[in-house]
């Protein structure tokens, strides 16, 4: 994996947590505008919106350089809608990192039974 590949993956990893946060937080705002005089719900929006577009310009970014195949591409892109799908995902990200790292040196060290 070259540095421009881990750093896409590492935006996109770095983004999903508080963007599942952000959508959490936006639907407690929600209840709470309709149950009482507390209105959040603009200014939360507009956290949730930065974050949820930062996050598709960074899922973006990381099919491009993956080249994850359509359904991989797919589901990073559903779990950014659910509302804890941020937290999902940026484990699988995290994941993936870790593997390709492993692969990297394993590749780098010429050792087949590591």
């Amino acid at each position: 994996m070259d540095i421009k590949t881990a750093g896409a993956l590492r935006r996109l990893r770095l983004v999903s947590a508080p963007e599942a946060i952000s959508f959490l937080l936006l639907l407690v705002c929600s209840v709470l505008k309709r149950t009482t005089d507390f209105d959040a719900v603009p200014v939360m929006g507009m956290v949730h919106g930065v974050l949820f577009v930062l996050y598709v310009i960074f899922w973006a970014d990381a099919w491009n350089r993956t080249k994850w195949p359509l359904g991989k591409a797919a589901l990073y892109f559903v779990l950014s809608i659910l509302p804890t799908g941020g937290f999902f995902a940026e484990r699988m990200l995290k994941r993936e990192a870790e593997d390709a790292v492993i692969a990297s040196r394993v590749r780098n060290e010429g050792v087949v039974n590591a």
